[in-house]
């Protein structure tokens, strides 16, 4: 059954509000091509889980680095696994292309960008995740903001609710000022915004107080793996992680606990989370894609020879890193 857009907005807003998404990432054998097998079993696994969807083509999953095919063979995989209520949520942008004159590389980088979304809001996804246009950093400031928030209406043309993302400049995010964000947040297709500030806690609070004053109806969604119970204690009503990609039932039951006043039990999964998260995302931060990988391998979900990150990326995993892992699950009584 096709779905309206109040239909599409509805459902989302249904599903993530105190739900929780990963965002997952791809099983590959050592010369980096997707290990199929293994990418069903995971699928299997994790759609059992108490998730209210997951988000493909993020940077969990390399997204701006997949080919087509790739893109088409990972997004049927969950499609095929996930029930009607669970969110498929696609991560939708482009990688810039630094050989070419500032045109040609704005040119090609739009066009790769509205590829990427026709091809989720063709194939079925439930909400798009708009990776940060840092293509726009190249102009000035006058400039700037215009673009970005054409860039937004041009996705909102596409009749599938937005999801903003708030990413710290490091993992290559772009800040949003106030005065964008009231625009995108006025767009009836956005639902809402994913936050990823890792260390910035007065980014966070700040954002949390334009929405709780002027987008109550919005959906503040964390990000924040490292900073995941207090980010709720700041307002995120849900949550799109990649710290939910192996042990989401932890971090479930800590938005249901917060929720429903529980705070006890919400003090106790909240250390837990963050020891978990001391663990996984910390320098290289970039490697917690291959750790989450081997959180997957570990507890035999998916075969140790899956769990690889894809080509280029130089990180290995050392048996003490995996030995500690072994112990944070055991302590932290993730699974």
């Amino acid at each position: 059954m096709v779905l309206t857009m109040e239909q599409r907005l509805a459902k989302t807003v249904q599903a993530m509000t105190g739900g929780l998404i990963p965002a997952v990432p791809v099983p590959r054998h050592k010369n980096g091509e997707i290990h199929s097998e293994a990418q069903e079993a995971y699928a299997g696994y994790l759609s059992r889980q108490q998730i209210a969807g997951v988000a493909v083509w993020v940077h969990t999953g390399r997204g701006l680095h997949l080919q087509a095919e790739e893109r088409k063979r990972i997004f049927q995989s969950w499609k095929s696994h996930l029930n009607e209520a669970q969110l498929l949520v696609a991560g939708v942008g482009s990688l810039i292309d630094t050989t070419l004159s500032e045109p040609l590389r704005l040119q090609k980088w739009r066009q790769n960008s509205i590829t990427m979304a026709e091809e989720a809001a063709s194939g079925g996804a439930d909400a798009l995740l708009v990776f940060p246009p840092v293509i726009f950093k190249e102009l000035e400031s006058s400039r700037r903001d215009a673009a970005i928030i054409e860039y937004h209406r041009e996705l909102s043309a596409l009749g599938v609710p937005l999801i903003l993302f708030y990413l710290y400049e490091e993992a290559g995010g772009l800040a949003y000022s106030k005065e964008v964000l009231r625009e995108l947040l006025g767009m009836p297709s956005v639902v809402g915004m994913k936050m990823a500030a890792l260390d910035s806690v007065m980014t966070l609070q700040e954002v949390s107080s334009l929405f709780s004053s002027e987008f109550p109806g919005k959906l503040l969604i964390t990000g924040e793996d490292r900073m995941f119970g207090y980010s709720l204690m700041c307002g995120a009503t849900g949550a799109l992680v990649g710290l939910g990609a192996a042990f989401p039932n932890i971090q479930s039951d800590l938005i249901t606990a917060y929720r429903s006043k529980d705070y006890p039990l919400f003090m106790d999964l909240s250390s837990r989370v963050d020891a978990y998260a001391m663990s996984t995302f910390t320098q290289p931060m970039d490697k917690y894609i291959l750790r989450m990988l081997w959180c997957l391998a570990l507890q035999g979900i998916i075969p140790r020879e899956a769990a690889h990150d894809m080509n280029g990326t130089g990180y290995e995993m050392e048996e003490m890193e995996l030995e500690m892992l072994r112990q944070t699950i055991q302590q932290c009584r993730l699974y």
